[in-house]
């Protein structure tokens, strides 16, 4: 065997599969590289959490190569160290979901996106930090702490894949998932300075679930350092289920990327709808100096209303929300002394739905019916939507959440990442880019594309395309 290179974990995970496969690094070589640099950054940057034993981890990458010398591979993450969302059910790893009421609970067996990963050959290291229940975008919890952004640790990393984007951004992870139901993917890709797909809905089914047919506002999907891993991992995801009803049948996207020309492309750029959106100081220029490296290689980026009653769809949005967030906090309030420990944002979602009436469910779905029909015919005029991700930079940690964004008061724990919703709501897909940073160099932003329905393979093209042209923004990293 070569010796390990000394930037090994700097190598993406389309490089590190190469290398692997190629023999030029072993996959114990591999896995004791990430362990190093876990050992020595995850105590502070608290990304990864219930972190399996080395010399279990280590046997694994063993047997990995053992397979290789074989002529076996298990598939394109052979060997390649994973650590999932704590979200995710993982055989023999507590899903916990960020909850002290959860930290026992223990998965008996593999969700489906933790399978097809196993199938692809990862190995599971751990599982990365996140809100309690996933609720807001900023990953703290009473159970493992904060995780800090790794660009300023006075402030958040996002969420609720706050740990997976850290981890990523740290290099403690070479590829990772995420799942996301208002930003949860996309909000915490761009205050890490990394890639984050919200994928159609439908395009990576979830299972288990208790329900496979109103359930459909979140979804997994993956994050990644280069578009060929968010491509390469998006398709390992992706693909129908029987037991998950609404999944697509369609084939996902190629795990192979195609590179589109960004000439003749045509974007409309929402901003901030046309003042409905409170945005912070410097962002939509962080956002319109992105766009502006689109125009330049020929893409036609113009200025465009969203069309549609914003507070309609804002007041639709929080009828589905406290609908589906309702029944899972109610399942773990039959637990003994579950009240005392359950987040109060989490208790207000339940609190406000005690009334909530199936014909309330019914008019807010009519609106979300209507936007959806709004948004294909707006496609008829362009072939990607441009909005930030994003309406404040990265806030303190020590915050719940921002209390008012540009001097307006926020009226609920999540107003201020309203601008994740509409991709959401009419289940489209949804890219966040490395935009560029804040002033002070240490907050970074995210751009928020959003293709047609089932358009992800155009959206990975065209962000493949403007990675391209950012080669010394992309080689930025933390703390250096």
């Amino acid at each position: 065997m070569n010796t390990l290179p000394a930037d090994l974990t700097d190598l993406d995970a389309t490089g590190l599969s190469a290398a692997i496969h190629a023999r030029t690094v072993s996959c114990r070589e591999v896995m004791q590289a990430y362990l190093n640099r876990i050992g020595r950054l995850n105590p502070q940057a608290n990304a990864i959490v219930n972190l399996a034993d080395p010399a279990r981890l280590l046997a694994e990458a063993d047997t990995c190569d053992a397979e290789l010398a074989r002529g076996r591979s298990r598939g394109w993450l052979h060997g390649i160290p994973q650590a999932l969302k704590d979200a995710v059910h993982v055989t023999g790893f507590a899903t916990t979901q960020g909850s002290r009421l959860l930290k026992d609970a223990v998965a008996r067996d593999d969700g489906l996106l933790a399978a097809r990963m196993k199938a692809a050959g990862c190995i599971v290291v751990g599982k990365t930090n996140m809100p309690e229940l996933g609720l807001g975008s900023h990953t703290f919890n009473e159970l493992f702490g904060a995780t800090p952004n790794p660009w300023d640790a006075a402030v958040s990393a996002g969420g609720s894949s706050g740990g997976a984007a850290a981890a990523l951004a740290l290099r403690l992870l070479p590829v990772v998932d995420g799942s996301d139901f208002m930003g949860s993917l996309r909000n915490p890709a761009a205050w890490n300075h990394v890639w984050g797909l919200r994928p159609t809905q439908g395009r990576v089914p979830l299972w288990p679930a208790p329900d496979t047919w109103v359930s459909q506002l979140g979804t997994e999907g993956p994050m990644a350092r280069s578009v060929r891993d968010l491509a390469r991992l998006l398709h390992t995801q992706s693909g129908f289920d029987a037991r998950v009803p609404l999944s697509l049948a369609e084939a996902p996207p190629p795990a192979e990327l195609a590179v589109a020309s960004l000439r003749g492309l045509r974007i409309g750029w929402l901003g901030d709808l046309g003042g409905h959106l409170p945005m912070e100081d410097g962002l939509l220029a962080c956002h319109e100096a992105a766009l502006a490296r689109f125009a330049a290689e020929g893409a036609i980026v113009e200025p465009m209303a969203l069309g549609f009653d914003a507070n309609a769809l804002w007041q639709a949005w929080l009828v589905w929300r406290r609908a589906l967030v309702a029944p899972k906090v109610a399942q773990l309030l039959t637990l003994p002394g579950a009240r005392d420990l359950i987040k109060p944002e989490a208790l207000w979602e339940h609190d406000q739905a005690a009334n909530l009436s199936f014909a309330d469910f019914m008019k807010a779905s009519e609106v979300r019916t209507q936007f959806r029909a709004h948004l294909v015919r707006v496609f008829e005029r362009c072939d990607l939507l441009a909005l930030p991700v994003t309406q404040v930079w990265p806030f303190p940690i020590g915050e719940r959440w921002p209390k008012a964004v540009a001097g307006r008061a926020t009226d609920t724990y999540h107003r201020w990442m309203e601008s994740t919703l509409y991709a959401t709501f009419a289940g489209l897909p949804a890219l966040s880019l490395p935009a560029g940073f804040h002033a002070n160099g240490r907050w970074p932003c995210g751009l928020q594309l959003v293709g047609r329905p089932l358009g992800e393979a155009a959206l990975l093209g065209a962000a493949a395309g403007y990675e391209a042209l950012v080669p010394e923004l992309l080689a930025r990293r933390p703390g250096a």
